[in-house]
């Protein structure tokens, strides 16, 4: 059954996305995020209970943020440029013991003898086209105290002092070994910040969410191992991330990818994830559209393979986009024991959660409807090993489920 939900609207229009541009960067206007104040509830909502943190096994978005992305005021870096070598000053800040995070906009090349103890941040458009080749060196943060702490590669736009948003641009991440998380994100750590709150009231909010977040940014034959949480993830409005030819290893109290709201045209391809997850799945595709998960091996698919939902009304924040158009291709699960979860759920959410009433209420996205709208996705060539073919599961509308075996 699809649950839905209907609210009356009252809105005040004129609503306008602003997007400039100076040098050729991309810049957003934040003005956009102002929220109707004319704006009251015709009626009142069903209360949802408190959000449960990913880390409890619900499916829900990774953890509320410390802090918004950070407000960028000071000169672009003297290393700033298109390709340009880090200098022997950035390079010794990088390799000093110590767990500062270290900003770069420029290019590394490591050696497979270095082991790096530091957060590496790539932010704004002054980062694009950097490279950061470990050559098998090590980026290791998983003794950190709290997520963020355990954080090794970070990719996110900024915000200038004079409110717009600047994102980086074909950032590429290659032969690194990573003991810690990776996050690639836009206006906030995740779907649920004031921020994406406030855009997420606006009928724009994915194409505003989009032009604010990094691009194409790529992560290239490196080891993932993950501390107790998710080791990928794909924040709000981020297109064209990659994760190609890699492995992902280690232990996660929530999923090992996430591709959050808004997000779009992301590759999943080539990779072995040997990971455990404590009791959720492996992949959710979240509100997220247009992916290619392809020619990937799942080792450990017990608690669930690839979800595909949207999330709804948790943190008061809507959901736009409809996780469709996903190509979920020649991947391979593998299973060991009787409780099995499905390879691929295609809909696994439809309004099951409490908190589906909490956001809102507006006409467009889980404000309108609290369904998944899981539809127009292809899942094909698929290999189930130690489970049946009924570990894929579709309930959406218009896909394509065909040539998946089971051995």
């Amino acid at each position: 059954m699809i649950l839905g939900k209907t609210k009356a609207v009252l809105m005040s229009t004129g609503l306008a996305l602003l997007v400039g541009c100076q040098g050729g960067a991309p810049y957003i206007d934040s003005s956009f995020l102002q929220p109707d104040l004319g704006y009251q509830r015709p009626h009142p909502q069903r209360p949802g209970p408190s959000v449960p943190s990913p880390d409890e096994g619900e499916n829900t978005g990774p953890l509320t943020p410390v802090e918004e992305s950070p407000t960028d005021t000071s000169p672009p870096s003297e290393e700033a440029g298109q390709n340009t070598p880090c200098g022997q000053a950035t390079i010794s800040k990088i390799k000093a013991p110590g767990s500062e995070p270290v900003s770069l906009r420029c290019n590394i090349q490591l050696s497979s003898r270095d082991v790096v103890t530091r957060q590496l941040i790539f932010e704004g458009s002054a980062a694009s086209n950097a490279v950061l080749d470990c050559a098998g060196g090590l980026i290791d943060v998983s003794s950190g105290s709290s997520r963020m702490q355990k954080t090794g590669i970070v990719v996110r736009s900024t915000r200038t002092a004079s409110g717009q948003w600047d994102a980086p641009r074909n950032v590429t991440i290659r032969n690194c070994r990573i003991r810690g998380f990776v996050r690639i994100y836009g206006l906030g750590e995740n779907a649920n910040g004031e921020v994406m709150k406030a855009s997420s009231l606006k009928p724009d909010h994915t194409s505003y969410a989009q032009a604010a977040a990094p691009a194409n940014v790529r992560f290239e034959k490196v080891q993932i191992e993950a501390p107790n949480g998710i080791p990928f993830y794909v924040g709000p409005g981020v297109t064209g991330a990659a994760l190609i030819s890699s492995q992902i290893s280690g232990r996660s109290t929530a999923v090992a990818v996430y591709l959050d709201a808004e997000s779009a045209r992301n590759t999943i391809s080539g990779n072995v994830f040997s990971i455990k997850t404590d009791k959720r799945e492996l992949i959710a595709i979240d509100g997220s559209a247009r992916n290619t998960i392809s020619r990937n091996t799942f080792e450990n698919s017990d608690n669930g393979g690839i979800f595909v939902y949207r999330n709804c009304g948790e943190g008061g924040v809507i959901r736009h986009q409809k996780p469709e158009f996903n190509q979920i291709t020649q991947n391979t699960f593998r299973y060991s024991s009787g409780r099995q979860q499905p390879a691929v759920w295609l809909g696994s959410r439809n309004g099951g959660k409490d908190y589906c009433f909490t956001d809102p209420a507006y006409p467009f996205g889980s404000s309108a409807s609290n369904a998944d709208f899981a539809d127009n996705n292809d899942v094909e060539g698929n290999r189930i090993v130690g489970g049946g073919r009924n570990l894929i599961v579709s309930r959406g509308g218009n896909n394509v489920v065909r040539d998946n075996t089971s051995q």
